[in-house]
């Protein structure tokens, strides 16, 4: 398959791996208000353990359960917290996912005021039924040509009814200048194959949606993933990029296998990962109030057993996680 003659985008979602950061709130506060200290202190402790990029609002970060002055305001504490560590050009990814076009475009010119470098966004679902394979292609054209910053696209039939795109619709949106990366959520290695033949990562970054597959998606051309895991052992997660960027290739593989063993934790839900930041990093940051790490009500806490299970499940990488240079 030849490459794509598409022009290469003027600001390229960098490679590597991202954290979707996991939203934080008043510990013991029965109205969950956010908690903006905590936060910049989650942010940086991720970036200082090596995170290549951090995206915040997007599903892990309970986007739908926050108002839009809370999404703005955790955008800025983001943005203050990696200036403050001299590094004012590091990724910073913002949700920005509505059902209409028009709330969309708002949305992306408060992540752009806040200071976000890209945005994230998720097709639209409401009534899915009714959304043609045009009306998607309609919706992001139209954001994106609003858009202060650069667009990557979230497929993630989950959260969206089932809406799923396909790598026809990937390769024809690839092709606006304001369209720069997908995230693959859907797992789908054979869509992400077909997307990694056609473009490079200038032209149109493909990444992964979650780390049980990185070193295959590094392996087919691919440009990185967005994982969850990357709260609760974000050393290791980035990781597995680092030492396959090095050529460390066994070392890669050996972290690889404890990362997607880990990961089995998240799948079964935010909750869970949550359970777990809070478990493995948020204790040693000084956030030891669980509390601070639950979801929004409605939903509820985890029970015992699957806080038991939780733990059990990602203990495999605990030890590697202590082991990389930033906790030593």
């Amino acid at each position: 398959m030849p490459l794509s003659t598409i022009a290469v985008k003027d600001k390229p979602l960098p490679r590597g791996v991202y954290t979707p950061v996991v939203t934080l709130y008043k510990a013991g506060d029965p109205t969950q208000d956010v908690d903006h200290d905590a936060m910049y202190k989650q942010c940086q402790a991720l970036v200082n353990a090596g995170m290549h990029g951090l995206v915040y609002l997007g599903t892990n970060g309970e986007l739908a359960l926050l108002t839009a002055l809370e999404r703005k305001s955790i955008l800025e504490t983001a943005v203050r917290a990696v200036k403050d560590l001299n590094k004012p050009e590091y990724p910073i990814v913002a949700g920005i996912s509505a059902q209409s076009t028009r709330e969309t475009i708002l949305n992306a010119k408060d992540a752009a005021s806040a200071g976000a470098n890209f945005a994230l966004l998720l097709p639209p679902s409401y009534w899915a039924k009714a959304l043609s394979s045009d009306a998607h292609l309609s919706y992001f054209s139209a954001v994106a040509d609003a858009s202060p910053i650069p667009i990557v696209i979230y497929n993630f039939p989950g959260v969206t009814a089932g809406v799923d795109l396909d790598s026809d619709q990937l390769t024809a949106l690839a092709s606006h200048p304001n369209i720069v990366a997908v995230k693959l959520t859907c797992g789908n290695v054979g869509k992400l194959t077909r997307l990694t033949s056609k473009f490079k990562h200038e032209q149109f970054g493909v990444f992964g949606g979650s780390s049980d597959y990185l070193l295959p998606t590094l392996h087919a051309g691919g440009s990185g993933c967005v994982t969850g895991m990357g709260n609760i052992f974000p050393a290791s997660t980035s990781g597995v990029y680092d030492l396959w960027k090095a050529g460390k290739i066994e070392e890669a593989k050996e972290l690889q296998g404890d990362v997607a063993n880990a990961e089995w934790a998240c799948k079964k839900g935010i909750a869970c990962t949550k359970y777990g930041a809070w478990y493995y990093l948020g204790r040693d940051l000084g956030l030891a109030d669980e509390s601070t790490w639950l979801m929004r009500q409605p939903y509820q806490p985890l029970g015992d057993a699957m806080k038991k299970w939780t733990l059990e499940t990602l203990s495999v990488l605990d030890k590697a996680e202590k082991a990389r240079p930033w906790r030593t």
